[in-house]
């Protein structure tokens, strides 16, 4: 480690890697939005992990594990980021709407606003990655209710990372983000709308299985075929589950039915496109260029211009 924050923290960190099969490779000290200390770790599958390769982890220093399930749910966290990195683009996801999209920056934890709202807020950006180098971004700023944030274990990142994307995503697919060049921080809220505490399960995305196999093969195309070098996408992934109202199993169900229709090429829980699926490439970016279009008459120019204290 770079640093070695000797601390409970770390421990339970390291034993969390451990359970997820993955290693710490630094520890350091960093800050949050405020200027609060926080720990930082870098994590890998191994220790020879390439940089652009890793996980970075980012907590409150004082953070610790005092309710029950916080340490179980940051094991499965780490457990589904260790196979994620697996994946030719880590850091790369696709919205219904037809965007690839990549996620960076973010400022975890979790910041009161400093506007005097009731609300927590999480600075990041989004990027439109499409393998052209793309200029076109998004800074956003995602809120949360104090009411919302009682359903969260923590208002940090292991307990919180998959439903903000989500959210981002959601949000995007409504036509209430911009992608830009340039610009100031657009809100992203997550609301209870967003949550049934009966069901204890979150609702982005009303599909059935015909949009989410569209899905499976939009995902293929762009995170396998267009940026991945055709390597194995996972398909099982928890994080787009939730993003589609569906369950890990019944992705790799419809995966199935794509690969036997010749567009997939399976690979235990992970898909490659297939020459067929590549032929599709004009579809899928006159599907990226609507989905930036519907962007533009939705957008509220005065928010754009004047939206600065998030």
């Amino acid at each position: 480690m770079s640093t070695q924050l000797e601390s409970a923290l770390t421990q339970k960190i390291e034993a969390a890697a451990r359970a997820a099969n993955m290693v710490i490779l630094t520890a350091e000290s960093g800050s949050d939005f405020n200027g609060h200390p926080t720990a930082r770790f870098r994590l890998g599958l191994d220790q020879d992990t390439a940089h652009d390769r890793s996980l970075i982890l980012e907590l409150s220093e004082a953070f610790d594990f005092h309710k029950p399930e916080l340490l179980p749910e940051m094991t499965s966290h780490l457990r589904e980021e260790a196979r994620r990195l697996r994946n030719p683009r880590p850091d790369v996801y696709v919205t219904l709407a037809g965007l690839p999209i990549r996620f960076s920056g973010f400022q975890w934890p979790f910041h009161r606003s400093t506007s005097g709202a009731d609300t927590y807020i999480v600075h990041g950006t989004v990027h439109l990655e499409d393998g052209q180098n793309s200029p076109l971004h998004a800074l956003v700023s995602a809120s949360m209710t104090v009411t919302f944030a009682e359903i969260v274990p923590a208002p940090e990142q292991p307990y919180a990372e998959t439903f903000i994307y989500n959210a981002v995503r959601k949000t995007l697919d409504q036509g209430q983000l911009e992608m830009l060049k340039s610009g100031n921080r657009q809100p992203v809220p997550v609301t209870t709308r967003y949550y049934s505490r009966w069901q204890k399960k979150f609702f982005f995305t009303d599909t059935d299985n015909q949009s989410r196999q569209d899905y499976l093969a939009l995902k293929v195309y762009w995170l396998s075929g267009a940026l991945g070098g055709n390597q194995p996408v996972w398909i099982a992934d928890p994080r787009d589950a939730q993003y589609l109202n569906t369950t890990p199993e019944e992705l790799m169900q419809m995966a199935g039915d794509l690969s036997r229709q010749g567009l997939f090429r399976l690979d235990g829980d992970g898909a490659a496109a297939t020459s067929a699926l590549l032929d599709r490439a004009a579809l899928y970016q006159d599907k990226l260029a609507r989905a930036l279009a519907i962007t533009k008459p939705a957008f509220n120019e005065e928010m754009r211009h004047g939206h600065t204290n998030m």
